[in-house]
């Protein structure tokens, strides 16, 4: 004999499937979130707001991830700041709301962009500084660091600008390149 489950029954397990779904990418994301340059907390915050359909507060972070207040709203702030969420206005309520880009090739432009600008930049003076500091120098040792400081500033430089050209086209257009680069 089947034994035929009601729709509520089924919405029911649904959503319990649909959170246990969301909860481990969450996790998942959050781990991975250290490998692109910022910390669990705030990766576990961008992958929930990811996965939702409406924009969610403060307290709705903290009570899903089981956070503290000002662990959810510091972290908030920087994904703010990084470009991969926003505020949302929702008329006739007072507390604010976030809600995350959803564009995938948005967000992994946006990160592209933000690890240039605090990783990328930042280690390129570096370099250049090392150059030119170095360029007169003339015992065996110094010429060699200088000639090994320009060719690491030349390749960051370059793959910076590689960079760049990719995160500023346009999604099929650079699937289109990368298949032609990859085929």
């Amino acid at each position: 004999m089947k034994i035929v489950s009601s729709k509520s029954e089924q919405t029911n397990a649904e959503m319990a499937a649909l959170k246990a779904a969301r909860d481990e990418f969450v996790s998942q994301w959050g781990a991975l979130g250290s490998q692109w340059g910022i910390n669990r907390t705030m990766a576990q915050i961008h992958a929930l707001l990811m996965t939702v359909d409406q924009p969610m507060t403060t307290d709705d972070l903290m009570e899903q991830l089981e956070i503290s207040r000002g662990n959810a709203h510091s972290n908030v702030k920087e994904l703010i700041a990084w470009g991969l969420v926003r505020t949302v206005v929702i008329r006739g309520e007072r507390k604010e709301y976030f809600e995350a880009e959803k564009d995938v090739w948005e967000i992994a432009r946006t990160v592209a962009r933000e690890r240039k600008r605090r990783e990328i930049e930042p280690a390129l003076g570096v370099l250049r500084e090392c150059v030119e500091k170095s360029r007169e120098w003339d015992s065996a040792e110094a010429k060699a660091f200088h000639k090994q400081m320009r060719q690491l500033e030349e390749f960051v430089s370059f793959a910076s600008k590689v960079a760049d050209q990719v995160s500023s086209m346009k999604h099929g257009f650079a699937v289109q390149l990368a298949a032609k680069l990859l085929g």
